[in-house]
């Protein structure tokens, strides 16, 4: 049975000054496009039977950039909807709650059709589209599955994907334009790469 590799898109501007980015459809920088391009040598070096990404075009340039972009859009894998934070960084709400943190938390409602999202409701996503996933990987296909998305859904996903709750993905810092594997080992499900770049 194949991996699941996950990449977190390119950088952005948003993500490059630290303001959370959800359902703001912010391109690729420069820099981030020579990120997903330059991930295109370790995807190529991998037998992938099927690519999901999310349908933000941060995420879907960078698998065609990195050479995967025969992927399926999947609305599951779109970002945290940080409601009333959308755009926001982390040091500017700590200037109203200083302790604030995003795993516990969670955020503020935001304009309509913004409500925000949980934690609890990121796992139960994750393992919506985890589900799919063991669904491609139990028809009998001997290769990867390749998730492009965000970094907080990754995270969830990751921790979800290794029987941890929602709030474990703060454990897992991810990188712009990197690369992360799940496999298994004695049927277990392991973290098998992180953060990983040419």
């Amino acid at each position: 049975m194949g991996e699941l590799v996950l990449i977190r898109h390119g950088e952005t501007e948003w993500s490059l000054t630290g303001r959370h980015t959800s359902y703001t459809d912010l391109p690729l920088t420069e820099n981030g496009e020579a990120q997903a391009r330059s991930l295109a040598p370790l995807l190529a070096a991998r037998d992938i039977s099927a690519v999901l990404t999310s349908p933000l075009h941060r995420a879907r340039d960078t698998a065609k950039l990195a050479g995967v972009g025969h992927a399926t859009v999947d609305p599951g894998l779109h970002e945290w909807d940080y409601g009333g934070y959308e755009g926001v960084t982390t040091v500017d709400i700590h200037r109203e709650r200083p302790r604030w943190d995003l795993w516990t938390d969670g955020v503020i409602p935001g304009p309509e059709g913004h409500p925000g999202e949980t934690a609890q409701q990121i796992g139960e996503r994750a393992d919506r589209v985890l589900a799919r996933v063991d669904a491609i990987l139990a028809a009998g296909v001997d290769g990867d599955v390749v998730l492009v998305a965000h970094a907080h859904f990754l995270r969830v996903l990751t921790a979800r994907r290794l029987g941890l709750p929602a709030v474990d993905g703060a454990l897992f810092q991810l990188a712009t334009g990197t690369v992360g594997a799940l496999g298994t080992e004695h049927g277990r499900s392991v973290l098998t790469a992180w953060n990983r770049m040419p």
